[in-house]
């Protein structure tokens, strides 16, 4: 199957969708494409229930519920998503871009936008889990009220242990925090919060075990010059952070700095009619923030949309104006 676009999106993290957003509303049409089966990238993914507080004009948001805003801003210009599937390989016809997806699909591009984040990411396991095939080991928390009344066990001593410490401890029966340290890379504001709820911090320490057979019913942790111990646990939560590659992108000729994409003033890569926007681009001073995203994601359509038809004006005017 083949189709045209004016513009393919390559990842629906929160800088894709945005960029769904703003090309419909310079009145390009809009394919976007991501691996994962539902819209959100690494925010749906990775921390759907955490609060995000850098976001301009919210004090604080859900990611899940960021998410959903950004897809319904998009929805009135009608974006096609072809989700589950990957951007297997770039080619040109008519010196336009020719995406090859994994379901043998081809897409025909004005020019293509690549908003991957991270690129393709796999957790870190927890070596004492393996072989364990039961329920109850996770690597992130979709669904906080599914943990309600657990005995949890949280694995790391990152940003993410402390966050699903801090939003499971209203809720779970106990919340118990294991680190092979006995210091933390957390924000240190965050491991202060943490240190004065009832949540008991195990340090220099590592989970050796995982008992139960359909399901976790407990952890042995070795704690360096002290006796073994044994904590109950319902789920254990290893949240060792991730490792990521950008997957087939790193055979599409683009100039890479290490895992990030190579982008100037516009964001364009270094192949015509390609872009870059989010956290996967780099550049001199780049900060990766989903404000700074939402930013590249604007500079990447308006650019984007001149490559399309040299006719066109940059600047897009003011979408107050469009009322």
């Amino acid at each position: 199957m083949s189709r045209a676009v004016d513009l393919a999106i390559v990842g629906a993290g929160p800088a894709g969708l945005f960029a769904a957003y703003y090309a419909g509303f310079r009145g390009l049409s809009t394919a976007v494409i991501d691996a994962l089966p539902e819209p959100g990238g690494q925010v749906t993914a990775l921390y759907p229930e955490k609060m995000i507080f850098d976001v301009a004009g919210f004090p604080a948001v859900r990611g899940r519920d960021l998410v959903a805003n950004l897809v319904e801003q998009a929805a009135q210009f009608n974006p096609q998503y072809l989700l589950g599937v990957r951007a297997e390989a770039l080619t040109y016809a008519d010196e336009r871009p020719v995406l090859t997806l994994s379901d043998g699909e081809t897409l025909h591009c004005g020019a293509v936008l690549i908003t991957g984040g991270l690129g393709s990411f796999t957790a870190r396991p927890l070596p004492a889990a393996a072989g364990f095939t039961g329920e109850g080991l996770v690597f992130f928390v979709p669904h906080l009220a599914d943990l309600a009344g657990h005995d949890v066990v949280i694995v790391g001593g990152g940003d993410s242990a402390f966050d699903w410490a801090l939003a499971l401890q209203p809720i779970a029966r106990s919340v118990t925090l294991v680190h092979r340290r006995d210091r933390f890379r957390a924000h240190a504001s965050t491991v202060a919060r943490v240190q004065a709820l009832p949540i008991d911090l195990v340090v220099n320490a590592e989970v050796t075990k995982l008992h139960g057979d359909r399901r976790v019913a407990g952890v042995d942790v070795a704690v360096r010059g002290c006796e073994p111990r044994t904590l109950p646990a319902d789920t254990v939560v290893a949240a060792l952070g991730f490792t990521a590659d950008l997957g087939p992108l790193a055979n599409w000729g683009l100039e890479l700095d290490k895992r990030h994409i190579r982008v100037d003033s516009t964001t364009a890569t270094n192949l015509p009619r390609v872009f870059a926007a989010g956290d996967i681009s780099e550049y001199s001073g780049k900060v990766r923030l989903i404000a700074v995203g939402f930013g590249e994601a604007a500079t990447a359509v308006n650019n984007a949309a001149i490559a399309i038809d040299p006719a066109a004006h940059l600047f897009p005017g003011h979408s107050s104006d469009s009322g």
